[in-house]
């Protein structure tokens, strides 16, 4: 019966094991193999808010300013464009899309503040959108 026990327990493999050597010379484990960086959780939390963000957008800013946050940030699948380069394709000048897209942060901070005080939860707008995050 002993010999049946260590025979089922020899094909066993660790996560921990190595199973071979990278060019380095160094022991990959299995666990090196397979790991697998993102996080749900995390995934689901940033669709979350890129959700919420969107709907802002849409119930808060006029076309023009739409238009110049879709492109200073590259939101729904535009390019990242400098205020110069925005500016030229508005035919208006880089101040004014300056002050647009100004404008158009502080009403997006505004929106946010606002469900933070109907939710009573905190949350911390950061000046660039691609920074948002919840504290908990």
């Amino acid at each position: 019966m002993h010999f049946r026990n260590q025979k089922k327990s020899a094909q066993d493999v660790y996560i921990n094991d190595p199973i071979d050597t990278d060019k380095d010379g160094n022991a990959l484990t299995l666990m090196d193999v397979i790991c697998d960086d993102s996080c749900i959780i995390e995934d689901i939390d940033m669709k979350m808010k890129s959700e919420r963000l969107y709907k802002y957008i849409d119930s808060n800013l006029n076309p023009r300013e739409k238009m110049i946050i879709f492109m200073r940030y590259g939101l729904r699948k535009s390019g990242v464009y400098t205020q110069r380069e925005v500016a030229k394709t508005l035919g208006i000048s880089r101040s004014y899309v300056s002050r647009i897209e100004s404008r158009a942060l502080k009403k997006l901070e505004t929106a946010f503040n606002e469900e933070q005080f109907s939710h009573k939860q905190e949350y911390q707008f950061d000046k660039n959108i691609q920074n948002a995050r919840w504290i908990s």
